[in-house]
């Protein structure tokens, strides 16, 4: 028996995924459609490019033999180790080892083959890949991806974008207004195209992660314990030892040998259901906010950040670290700088906040009401 999820955004773009795995098609759904139309549907004529997901270890071990006789390219995609080999018609055969996948990309048909032997991990890059082919559309259309966190009004859709390098607090930003008035549209990641005298805002599904502090400072550590202890069960891309922390209680930060935190990780449904975020579906940018966190201050409108926008604000084929287009979807890199400048011609506010929680949804609050 065949399954099979559609999906497809708000400005029109679909992909279908097929698989004899209901659990396949399911978790595609479940993942991209919080943000995105992604649910089951009778199978028939694929829209748009497919993708058809199945456990199949000798299809795997096949294809994986064929990568590994050929003098791959090596690359990391979603911190695996990824081999790849392409044929002169265009097609790409690729190979994941460590996970037990394999993929076969045919351009011609538009046609993306999944295998692997479990079921978990054939689901994770089902989900991911569908999203790379709604993103390779929405490029084409003129999209581009700003690497932000929204919060948009219910209202009227008006948006506030934070801006900043990695740790200047955008997430905490958007987590905090998404606790008071706000909806939540995108915690690193949005989709931004100019239209009209407009910035239109579409979101970018993903899981969350969230550190233990600020789980803490949310108070959401204690709700998150709760959930796991009952026996719910968060991303599977989330470490062991944040799991075994979490149901012991202790909140004490997990690092990596490379320095970085290792933080539980929410499907995009626990932000809602879990965290009680409501979640937006798109938006259109109104403002935006430049956040640093300064350790023993009082929060407050202003600082040292308030900047233009850049190169480095956008992720392009050339600058995306996780997820590098191996199999050839991306269309050419367009220029961004209009939408930038557009983008620039925008309110903007610097605010620096602490780690006083209740401080800083004031001060945020009260930027948003300036701006929006």
């Amino acid at each position: 028996m065949t399954f099979t999820t559609r999906i497809t955004t708000a400005d029109g773009q679909a992909v279908t995924v097929t698989s004899q795995s209901q659990p396949i098609t399911d978790w595609t759904a479940r993942y991209l459609g919080t943000w995105w139309n992604a649910s089951p549907t009778i199978p028939g004529p694929a829209t748009g490019p497919a993708i058809a997901a199945d456990i199949d270890p000798q299809q795997q071990a096949a294809l994986t033999a064929h990568v590994t006789s050929r003098q791959p390219q090596e690359v990391t995609y979603a911190a695996a180790r990824t081999l790849v080999v392409r044929d002169e018609d265009g097609t790409v055969r690729a190979a994941q080892p460590d996970e037990g996948l394999a993929y076969e990309w045919d351009p011609a048909a538009r046609r993306l083959v999944i295998t692997g032997t479990d079921e978990t991990a054939v689901a994770t890059a089902t989900a991911r890949l569908a999203r790379e082919m709604v993103r390779s559309q929405l490029l084409a259309d003129g999209w581009h991806i700003l690497h932000a966190s929204a919060v948009t009004r219910p209202s009227d859709g008006a948006t506030l974008l934070t801006l900043g390098k990695k740790g200047a607090g955008k997430t905490t930003t958007a987590l905090l207004l998404a606790r008071t008035s706000y909806q939540l549209l995108a915690n690193d990641r949005v989709f931004v195209r100019h239209e009209g005298d407009r910035v239109r805002i579409l979101p970018w599904p993903s899981a969350a992660a969230l550190g233990f502090g600020l789980l803490d400072a949310l108070d959401l550590y204690e709700p998150v314990r709760a959930r796991l202890a009952s026996g719910q069960q968060m991303h599977p891309t989330q470490n062991q030892k944040v799991t075994d922390a979490l149901l012991a209680g202790d909140r004490t930060p997990l690092w990596k040998t490379n320095g970085t935190e290792m933080k539980p990780q929410f499907f995009p449904d626990q932000l809602r259901d879990w965290l009680s975020l409501p979640l937006a579906t798109e938006g259109h940018a109104a403002g935006i906010l430049f956040p640093e966190i300064v350790r023993d201050t009082e929060p407050k409108l202003g600082g040292t950040v308030s900047r233009a926008l850049g190169a480095d604000d956008f992720f392009t084929a050339g600058t995306e670290d996780r997820y590098p287009d191996v199999f050839g979807l991306l269309p050419a890199t367009r220029s961004s700088d209009d939408l930038a400048d557009r983008l620039a011609q925008l309110p903007h506010q610097a605010v620096t906040m602490s780690h006083d929680t209740t401080a800083n949804t004031t001060v945020l609050e009260k930027a948003a009401a300036q701006m929006l």
